[in-house]
């Protein structure tokens, strides 16, 4: 290939980490595009060709607006989580109604048995998003809520002692380590 100044400009080779990079962001502005469009037909619930297109143009438009804000990567549409998310989701709302009824036992209860607590622990993580999946269900679980989440170390508040301690080394971190993939 020739540029507009004459010069030869060769199209990376097909190992390179430039197309690599190129074709993973392609991917990533697909599979937003397709989630965003289905999103809208479901959302629509009508199927006309007016608003189909509408839909399909702004969905485009939204993949437009975040390539040129260049966020669309893995962190920002995690699309590698796949078929393990919707196996973590399902158990997550179980969890959630699970705590929501401790919680409603607690506040229903004379005596209000609450032991506030605040507990350190280091998530078994690596990636970014999974840490951020991680601190967003305890949060999301009636009891608990993440106040810190770093890197190496999580400091979460619990309505009750028993809650807080059940955050460390508990089976939400061993599935949102599953969840995540690889770093």
């Amino acid at each position: 290939m020739t540029t507009a100044a004459g010069a030869r400009h060769e199209p990376p080779p097909y190992n390179s980490p430039t197309l690599c990079l190129h074709l993973e962001t392609v991917f990533h502005s697909v599979s937003l595009f397709v989630f965003l469009f289905a999103f809208w037909l479901l959302l629509s619930g009508l199927f006309t060709a007016f608003l189909v297109s509408a839909g399909a143009g702004c969905a485009l438009a939204v993949v437009w607006f975040a390539r040129r804000m260049d966020v669309v990567d893995a962190e920002g549409h995690p699309i590698h989580l796949g078929a393990s998310v919707l196996v973590y989701w399902p158990w997550l709302v179980k969890e959630i109604i699970k705590s929501a009824w401790d919680v409603s036992k607690i506040i229903l209860h004379p005596k209000l048995p609450i032991s506030p607590t605040l507990v350190r622990f280091k998530p078994s993580q690596r990636t970014d998003v999974g840490l951020v999946l991680h601190a967003n269900s305890i949060t999301l679980t009636p009891g608990t809520i993440t106040i810190e989440a770093r890197p190496n170390e999580f400091l979460v508040h619990g309505l009750t002692r028993a809650g807080a301690q059940g955050t460390i080394d508990s089976a939400m971190d061993a599935r949102v380590t599953a969840c995540e993939g690889r770093p």
